[in-house]
């Protein structure tokens, strides 16, 4: 499984080399990082683990279209054009299809330790500083303007209503980040999510003091 892993980071790799959008290559490095950092204290395939989230940005829904479960389809055939076994691949593809957030109340889809892993690292690198980041890059991709406060968040009920949702990037802590940590499934990621989240809390108290002139 070595060499199929070392062929899907380096066809990853060339397929990301520049990204303004926070989710570039070193998004994909950190996430894998991760996933197997958790993988060493909670357990699981390590090579499935590696695969899935090296590949589960591979046809994000933000910028496919909207297509939610391609991105597992593309996974798929990927790996069965590299000669990984099928039961592996299709291993794979669920996982890349259960990853990405899709709503405060839609239902998670995650059903095997590895899923959780591959989500819970993902969803780690959402948080904390680098999360910050990440979200403020996206909000300015997709057109939405740093604070509106006219416009309140809303906890969406359904993938569509949360794909198709026009807000402000401050929504998003709200819509999303914020509420990660509670949703991790490993201990392990519990834990570091609890860190990040605390780091989120102060930059948001510190934005709106700023926008509100709070100088003490």
């Amino acid at each position: 499984m070595e060499e199929i892993i070392v062929k899907v980071q380096n066809y990853i790799q060339k397929k990301f080399p520049i990204d303004t959008t926070g989710h570039d290559w070193y998004h994909i490095f950190r996430v894998r990082d991760m996933a197997l950092y958790l993988q060493t204290l909670e357990g699981g395939d390590k090579d499935i683990i590696e695969l899935s989230a090296l590949l589960h940005d591979i046809s994000d829904h933000k910028f496919n279209g909207g297509q939610l479960d391609s991105g597992g389809e593309v996974a798929y055939q990927l790996l069965i054009g590299f000669s990984c076994p099928v039961d592996i691949a299709l291993k794979v593809k669920a996982i890349v299809n259960s990853t990405s957030f899709k709503g405060a109340k839609v239902a998670d889809e995650t059903n095997s330790l590895e899923a959780k892993i591959v989500q819970d690292a993902d969803r780690l690198d959402a948080l904390g500083a680098i999360g910050i980041a990440r979200t403020f890059a996206y909000g300015a991709h997709a057109g939405n303007p740093i604070f509106n406060p006219e416009i309140n968040p809303e906890l969406h009920e359904s993938f569509e209503k949360y794909a198709k949702s026009k807000t402000h990037t401050i929504n998003h802590f709200h819509e999303k980040l914020l509420l990660l940590t509670a949703m991790m499934h490993t201990e392990t990621a519990k834990k570091i999510g609890k860190k990040r989240h605390s780091f989120m809390e102060i930059f948001l108290v510190e934005f709106h003091n700023a926008w509100n002139i709070k100088l003490d």
